[in-house]
């Protein structure tokens, strides 16, 4: 007897659907055989499942057993699909009578006790069933939450393969998951850090605010223990909450690496990765023979910090320049391509030099300090400086703040500034939208950025002296709307301009 269910597997973070074909022979014997392009996870599925069944108390079939798993041309693995085989046998073996499977997405992988044990992918595969207008999905009950997020949809959450074959067969009722409403709505983090901790450095501050208003990229340069790191981690204190769009987006990429916080169903706040120095490029960019997201994907819609970014090898560095231009990563292969998004925020900090010590300013600086910081920054290429939007020195905090009483600006203060100047944005670019000032393209840089006769000659004068290339020019533009949002400016004026040239730290010539 032939039976077929309805299931997926990842490609990537998004779903494809897979359709299991069981079918038992009417009088032929032989060994099991699964075909359609299986991994060794998915073809050892079959002693998994064999074992689970009996443990549940179900006959495995004395006759030759043939799953195919279509499409046949795309790559299978891991353990989701041993829910749905185990389904498709009970099916074929009448055990399960009717068609109720039929109605629903099923995944889950099997322990050799028959209970069902939590998949990867939940989230697209609960989109997948609302795209394909199914009735809802049968899932792990440690994926139910997860999956339940998505409008539209059921979710049948099963403990064992007993308790599927119940319920497929009318003797048990489910209750449909319902979302927690805490998880479907927006939540201001708490954090235990603030920008009050940090003493001095008020211009940096100014500039952290900036760069969370517009979602730029930035660097940090300055000699150790200036607050470099301080105030990069305490950058998500200001940032506004994940909207409900962003917020299945991200959590559809940690859904499918199953990095999703136990028990969560959503993110709540936005990601911050920090990935060490030695980090390769697949893992900062995602690769692997079944490519997988990498710390930039993991940072969608959040921050990607890189600390020392001179010690990252210059090749890694490299590979952030097209993520940082398009918002995606494309791994490719021989046997396809994958697109991961990766809409992220960079902030890096820096030492002038290796030794880090020496003078940022070059005008003041001594010829060995000037050498030594040529050599060091000559480990990140102009191409990946242009792509990011401020560059800040930090100097060394004096005696002076060290001791002083007088608390700086707070996070708090900080981040209303910010909101503030989200709202202008989401205003400006309508509901719903995802652009903000950083990701404008030429179209809304020419609507929405003009500048007057003063403002273009200031622009000539910058480009001249400091030879900014076609994208600062731009990024330039970008900066100024946002520092004119902050000051509820209609119009970018020379001030606002004049400060945003003067983030350019590194396009100055000497």
């Amino acid at each position: 007897m032939l039976a077929k269910v309805h299931s997926f597997v990842l490609h990537g973070i998004q779903a494809i659907a897979c359709e299991v074909e069981v079918d038992i022979a009417q009088r032929e014997y032989g060994d099991p055989l699964i075909v359609g392009l299986a991994n060794t996870a998915v073809r050892e599925a079959l002693d998994r499942i064999q074992t689970a069944m009996i443990n549940s108390g179900y006959t495995w079939p004395e006759r030759k057993l043939l799953v195919n798993l279509a499409p046949a041309d795309l790559k299978k693995d891991g353990s989701t699909l041993e829910l749905p085989i185990a389904l498709g046998i009970l099916h074929a073996g009448k055990v399960i009578l009717g068609d109720r499977h039929k109605k629903f997405l099923v995944a889950g992988e099997l322990a050799l006790d028959g209970s069902v044990r939590p998949i990867k992918g939940a989230l697209s595969l609960a989109m997948l069933a609302a795209e394909s207008k199914m009735d809802g999905v049968l899932l792990p009950s440690a994926n139910a939450r997860e999956a339940a997020v998505v409008p539209d949809i059921e979710v049948f959450a099963v403990d064992s393969l007993s308790a599927m074959v119940a319920f497929l067969n009318g003797q048990l009722e489910i209750a449909p998951e319902t979302p927690d409403a805490q998880d479907v709505s927006d939540v201001s983090s708490l954090y235990d850090v603030d920008f009050a901790d940090v003493r001095g450095q008020e211009i940096a501050k100014r500039a952290m605010t900036i760069a969370a208003a517009g979602y730029h990229n930035v660097l940090l340069l300055g000699p150790p223990g200036a607050g470099k790191t301080m105030l990069c981690q305490r950058l998500p204190t200001i940032m506004p909450p994940l909207s409900r769009r962003e917020a299945l987006e991200t959590s559809q990429i940690y859904s499918a690496c199953g990095l999703l916080p136990k028990g969560a169903s959503l993110m709540r706040e936005r990601p911050v990765r920090m990935p060490h120095h030695s980090a390769s490029g697949p893992a900062l960019i995602g690769g692997g023979s079944i490519p997988r997201p990498g710390e930039v994907s993991l940072a969608h819609h959040g921050i990607l910090f890189l600390d020392e970014l001179p010690e990252f090898q210059r090749h890694v560095l490299e590979t952030l320049r097209q993520p940082l231009e398009s918002g995606v990563v494309t791994v490719a292969r021989s046997h396809s391509s994958v697109s991961f998004p990766a809409r992220f925020m960079l902030v890096a900090a820096m030492n002038p030099t290796a030794a880090g010590k020496g003078n940022i300013d070059r005008r003041k600086a001594k010829s060995t300090e000037i050498q030594a910081m040529d050599k060091y920054m000559g480990k990140i290429s102009g191409p990946l400086l242009d792509r990011i939007d401020i560059h800040l020195e930090v100097p060394a905090v004096t005696y002076r703040d060290l001791t002083s009483k007088q608390v700086g600006t707070s996070s708090a203060q900080m981040r209303s500034a910010v909101e503030q100047a989200r709202a202008v944005q989401a205003q400006r670019f309508g509901p719903g939208s995802t652009l903000t000032n950083a990701s404008m393209k030429t179209r809304e840089l020419q609507q929405f950025c003009p500048l007057d006769e003063i403002c273009l000659r200031l622009m000539k004068q910058a480009m001249e002296e400091l030879g900014l290339s076609a994208r600062a020019f731009d990024k330039v533009r970008r900066l100024a709307r946002t520092i004119a949002d902050l000051d509820a400016a209609a119009d970018i004026s020379v001030i606002h301009l004049t400060e945003a040239v003067g983030y350019r730290l590194l396009d100055r010539k000497y």
